[in-house]
């Protein structure tokens, strides 16, 4: 008996065919074993995406993926990237921020295919994100992924610098004078470029550990910032 058509290019069904199998290779992780680590002893994979902008109406959809480990105990290491095949045009707005053209995109993979490389680097760690929103949103596309837990640098960043006019990325580590570190893992690349901006996040972190001592802390410090002060100071 031949199998139901999905209304998805063949390709993309057999992807995400495998996806449905593998992803049970996963050994889920509860919360609790996570709370109860130590800053130093986890594993933190950041991930940013770079998308191709949405018209009204539309359905916005990812263009580059970006992934990077880091440890305290291991560095930076494992760093990923790839353009992603979309169907979708790049909107003008969008090129202007992250330079990214439809010849970038020629022979790239899609999404779905990249799940053996995602699931590698995600699998079972802390996932990191500056504005988690975007990530969490794309990564959709595996349902039930199980990625996580998930620790926002953004979130973190208005928590332990809540007097900070900006809170963006590039404006934080401008601040902390990050920039020549990220641009030394990641050269001939800058700001909007997936991977910088993944190293870009995984640095900020490990500035944050460094600067407020929490190396010996329990992990769920960093998954539940408080960030009443910032929005206190938003409402003044």
């Amino acid at each position: 008996m031949s199998k139901p058509h999905l209304g998805i290019p063949s390709i993309c069904a057999n992807a995400l065919e495998e996806f449905i199998l593998s992803r049970w290779l996963i050994a889920p992780q509860t919360s609790a074993y996570f709370h109860h680590m130590l800053i130093c002893d986890s594993h933190f994979s950041a991930i940013d995406f770079e998308s191709a902008g949405a018209e009204r109406g539309k359905t916005d959809t990812p263009i580059q993926i970006g992934i990077a480990c880091w440890s305290v105990e291991k560095g930076h290491t494992d760093a990923y990237t790839s353009y992603l095949h979309t169907t979708q045009p790049i909107l003008w707005s969008a090129q202007k921020v992250h330079g990214i053209t439809v010849d970038h995109l020629t022979n790239a993979p899609t999404l779905l295919s990249l799940w053996p490389e995602i699931k590698l680097r995600l699998g079972g760690a802390i996932v990191v994100a500056h504005g988690k929103g975007t990530e969490k949103k794309f990564l959709r596309a595996f349902p039930g992924h199980g990625f996580g837990p998930w620790i926002d640098t953004l979130l973190l960043a208005r928590t332990a610098w809540p007097e900070l006019s900006s809170h963006s990325l590039g404006a934080l580590c401008k601040k902390f004078e990050l920039t020549e570190n990220i641009q030394q893992r990641v050269p001939e690349k800058s700001w909007h470029d997936a991977l910088f901006d993944t190293v870009a996040s995984l640095v900020l972190l490990e500035h944050l550990i460094d600067q407020f001592d929490l190396t010996k802390q329990p992990l769920d410090l960093l998954l539940h910032p408080d960030t009443s002060i910032w929005h206190q100071s938003r409402r003044s």
